[in-house]
């Protein structure tokens, strides 16, 4: 396959973003672009929730929503990817345009809210596909559910058997009222709602981790509620960050104002600092994915460093297309090289320390 090389982005650009988006997809459904992997360097191989990755850096959710592409993301080099959000029933999201390219600051605004075809179909399309590859399914609530861990629990019921890994979506800013989930009330009765469906799904077999997604945007307070809540009820991890709806001064393409959650290189210093907090609340005794404005090695090893096991990449990709997986891999092997680490492992939370 070809790359996604500046040629491809170019023509990508002059779509609007969510078209492009869509564009992107169809082709890489189709196998008509992509990037040839190159052989992961042992230095990247780890071992985290259960789970043998060949390298850390995976895909985020957010941008295969339905679950259309899991394998074309494998393919080009990610050493997991994660599908979703997904809701229950299949809603629209918001109106458009609801996706903004923020060129100037390599950002992206979005309050796509939570746009999927619904969870069945989701389902199929990962029941159809081989057990190859780490894949995690992403789940959250339909805009109009007043119980939303009831929502939660139905997407965990339908997708628990057919993914390595799990996570609620509980910090979207694009959903009203989702992100007063990670209020301690809320994210208790949401975390043992959720686990305990994904243990009656499972019994007698193996049951896949089991993570929440948190914001950037949390107070003091809320980041120590969130780190005490995951360790009593013994969720196996947290994803680190989402979006935020901060808009930083430095700020300067044109679309800086529009509504929704920013992603990209301006949240890389806000979501790091979170993470760091949050390890630091733990003492490393529960598993962190770090993600948030990771464009290169040395991003993705100021997340390890900072206390993440593993890394997530997305708005990157929109600037710098399908060969990104294996620039960052070969930055992040040297990065652990030259601080003389000879595994990754060695260096999660080594900047704390």
């Amino acid at each position: 396959m070809k790359t996604l090389d500046r040629l491809a982005l170019s023509a990508l650009y002059t779509l609007p973003p969510e078209t492009a988006h869509h564009a992107a997809l169809f082709a890489l459904e189709h196998g008509l672009v992509g990037a040839r992997p190159e052989p992961n360097d042992p230095i990247l191989a780890t071992d985290v929730l259960g789970l043998r990755f060949a390298n850390p850096i995976g895909m985020a959710a957010g941008f295969d929503k339905d679950a259309r592409v899991v394998d074309a993301m494998l393919s080009v080099g990610f050493g997991f990817t994660e599908a979703g959000t997904v809701t229950p029933r299949p809603q629209p999201g918001n109106p458009k345009p609801r996706l903004f390219r923020l060129s100037e600051d390599d950002a992206v605004i979005n309050r796509l809210g939570f746009n999927s075809g619904g969870v069945d179909a989701f389902a199929r399309r990962l029941a159809a596909r081989p057990r190859k590859g780490i894949v995690g399914a992403n789940v959250g609530k339909n805009k109009e559910t007043e119980d939303g861990a009831a929502d939660y629990v139905a997407g965990i019921e339908k997708v628990a058997n057919l993914a390595d890994y799990l996570v609620c979506n509980i910090s979207s800013p694009n959903t009203p009222g989702l992100r007063a989930m990670q209020m301690r009330a809320p994210i208790e009765d949401l975390l043992k709602r959720v686990l305990a469906a994904r243990d009656r799904v499972m019994a007698g077999k193996k049951k896949p981790p089991l993570l929440a997604k948190v914001g950037p945007d949390l107070t003091s307070e809320q980041m120590r509620d969130i780190a005490e809540v995951a360790l009593a009820t013994g969720i196996d991890g947290l994803i680190i960050g989402n979006t935020t709806i901060d808009r930083p001064a430095s700020l300067k393409s044109r679309d800086q104002k529009e509504a929704g959650g920013l992603s990209g290189a301006p949240l890389l210093a806000p979501a790091t600092a979170c993470l760091a907090e949050i390890y630091r609340l733990t003492g490393g005794r529960i598993t962190l994915i770090g993600c948030g404005g990771v464009a290169s090695g040395a991003d993705a090893y100021a997340k390890i460093r900072a206390g993440a096991s593993l890394v997530q990449v997305y708005s990157a990709l929109v600037f710098q297309g399908t060969s990104l997986a294996n620039r960052i891999k070969r930055e992040l092997a040297a990065c652990l090289r030259k601080d003389g680490f000879s595994r990754v492992a060695d260096a999660v939370g080594s900047g704390q320390r």
